[in-house]
């Protein structure tokens, strides 16, 4: 474990809340962190599309993006941060995915994360913070899952782990996995019980729980968490005034083929909906079963998770029913700017790109009340020990 040294700001001072984010994206980490006080100092991502949409939106990034795989980053170039945050491929975890986990070619870029923060060595950040889908947790029977989590111990770091689905702020179903690492103050205590119920909640649902519970062997700390939020938007909230006559929606020979695609039980509904004296929305995504490709229809005012659009299939398209009529297009960017929390970014690319950039991205709201209900409380936390500890034992801890 290499030692971890208090940096100058914690005698007297607070740590500043700048950080790092790797696999930056289009910038949606940043503008939830933004949200709660934090700055960026330092990002990284391989993606010069993705690149171009951050620069769109937060201007010249010359002193702060740098582009370039993970594996190639010189730990010079990295400022010190109080935070690092890691939004890391899942191609290779997610169920639509090889599964070929962290030994994967995308998700392998984990190991290329956890490589930078062990250069820092006695610059590393107080803390860090991942994100991933939810088939991180059961990646490699779970293997993957203990792997990443022991290898931020090994490095000093306390951790913790939760669940959020983005429906509870914004209405897009968008179940997320996320870790917290934390360097602790020197008198932590340990935190163990006997039953995985002890650790389930509406953050840690039952199978994180029992991960919990069958791997001591993991450093874990767990935090309490407030209720988190009900969402007050649905679908219709967040969708552009297009007109009937706009050029997005389909013609009715594509829209038929659409309906066609569904199974029985879902054009009944969409029937169903096309009967009101009113407009209604819903959401379909193509899917293959049984070596058919199927629509499947989603109309509890949610849209389905956001994708990269990979072969078409990753398209998410709406559906607009009522008056005995039925209309058909895909969400536009801004619709699923929208979905992410993100409701100002800047668009000025193509739809293929913008959809790749928002399918890649983190939910901004969820981000903001991680920061502010999490990790904010956290640093003042540890801000509050480390200040004591170095009053305490001045002289026997060497410091930055």
């Amino acid at each position: 474990m290499i030692p971890f040294v208090m940096p100058k700001q914690s005698l007297g001072l607070q740590y500043p809340q700048v950080f790092a984010e790797f696999f930056a994206g289009i910038g949606l980490m940043r503008m939830g962190l933004e949200q709660t006080g934090w700055e960026v100092a330092y990002a990284n991502d391989i993606d010069s599309d993705k690149k171009e949409m951050y620069e769109a939106h937060f201007g010249n990034t010359e002193n702060t993006f740098h582009l370039g795989d993970i594996r190639h980053i010189n730990s010079q170039s990295i400022p010190y941060v109080t935070l690092a945050t890691a939004s890391f491929p899942c191609n290779d975890l997610s169920l639509a995915g090889s599964r070929t986990g962290l030994a994967g070619k995308q998700s392998s870029a984990y190991w290329g994360f956890i490589k930078i923060i062990e250069s820092l060595g006695r610059r590393r950040p107080l803390l860090i913070l991942l994100e991933n889908v939810i088939g991180f947790l059961n990646s490699n029977g779970g293997k993957d899952f203990e792997e990443a989590l022991l290898a931020l111990n090994r490095l000093g770091y306390l951790t913790d782990a939760f669940v959020i689905n983005a429906a509870r702020f914004v209405p897009q179903s968008r179940v997320r996995l996320f870790v917290i690492g934390y360097m602790p103050g020197f008198c932590e205590e340990e935190t163990t019980k006997e039953t995985p119920s002890f650790y389930e909640c509406e953050t840690r649902p039952k199978a994180l729980a029992e991960f919990i519970f069958t791997h001591p062997e993991i450093n874990w700390r767990m935090r309490d968490f407030p209720p988190l939020p009900m969402r007050a938007t649905t679908l219709r909230d967040i969708l552009e005034d297009l007109p009937q006559n706009d050029c997005n929606w389909w013609s009715c020979e594509r829209t038929n083929y659409l309906i066609e695609q569904m199974s029985a039980k879902h054009r009944d509904q969409l029937f169903e909906m096309s009967r009101r004296r009113k407009y209604s929305y819903g959401t379909v995504f193509r899917r293959v079963r049984k070596g058919k490709s199927m629509a499947e229809l989603r109309s509890d005012g949610i849209a389905g998770c956001l994708r990269t659009p990979r072969g078409g299939s990753g398209r998410q398209i709406l559906v607009k029913a009522g008056y005995g009529n039925v209309q058909a297009r895909l969400l536009t960017p801004r619709e699923c700017a929208r979905l992410m929390g993100a409701d100002d970014f800047r668009i000025s690319v193509s739809m293929n790109q913008a959809l790749f950039g928002f399918g890649d991205a983190v939910c901004v709201p969820v981000i903001a009340w991680i920061a502010q209900n999490y990790i904010n409380p956290l640093l003042k936390e540890l801000q509050s020990k480390h200040e004591i500890t170095a009053y305490e034992t001045r002289g026997k801890y060497a410091i930055a």
